[in-house]
């Protein structure tokens, strides 16, 4: 029977796709391997371990969105789910390497995106956990089937800038944000009011008005 273990050796952006991801390139290794697998249907949850990094004063105020002040982390700071994928890996014998390839988003509603866009640099710790089903041969040649175990898991570090590379090259200067409909048709309405070109226009002299606001209240008090 099938017992397979699995390693992270690498990991790196997805060059020409339709939406950005990432290629895990996963080695998959088989005991005993003599035993032929025919093909491989896996599933795979992946984690963030955000408590086995540090994080710096920036990248503290970064996250204030997600985990509140830092004096408050040790209660607030737990691991996070990125994703879960599938695969299907084709026949081998002893081992292999596949690439399991996760897709990622920019929407700044999903946690896992606010996460890694408030790391400046470093790595981000993931846990990497298994599931699915293995079909092989027996000694006899003839087609068995078997579950993964539920306690096969590896550990990988996920560089930041593999991240980052992957926004820069399918979203370069850019940056998503989902609204409302109703909040966008009153952004929609006072951008064709003040006749604005463009939104970086409209939602810029927001923000100015806002922060002249907030400096003349400051100088009222």
């Amino acid at each position: 029977m099938p017992d397979l273990s699995f390693r992270v050796e690498n990991a790196e952006t997805v060059q020409f796709a339709a939406a950005p991801a990432i290629d895990f390139h996963l080695r998959i290794d088989n005991s005993p391997a003599t035993e032929l697998i025919h093909t491989v249907a896996l599933r795979c949850q992946i984690q963030m371990e955000v408590t086995r990094r540090r994080y710096t004063p920036e990248e503290q105020k970064h996250l204030l969105d997600l985990f509140g002040e830092p004096g408050r982390w040790s209660q607030t700071l737990r691991s996070m789910l990125w994703t879960n994928t599938s695969m299907v890996i084709s026949s081998f014998q002893g081992g292999t390497i596949a690439k399991m390839q996760v897709p990622c988003t920019f929407d700044f509603n999903v946690a896992a995106t606010k996460y890694f866009h408030g790391l400046e640099d470093g790595d981000v710790p993931l846990c990497l956990m298994f599931s699915g089903t293995v079909f092989y041969a027996d000694e006899a040649g003839a087609m068995q089937v078997a579950p993964i175990s539920w306690d096969k898991e590896t550990r990988f570090r996920l560089p930041v800038r593999v991240w980052k590379e992957m926004m820069d090259r399918y979203y370069p200067n850019s940056a998503w944000v989902n609204v409302r409909r109703d909040v966008f048709d009153r952004l929609q309405q006072y951008k064709m009011n003040h006749s604005l070109p463009g939104w970086e226009q409209t939602l810029e002299r927001l923000l100015d008005q806002a922060e002249l606001k907030e400096s003349e209240a400051l100088v009222a008090s």
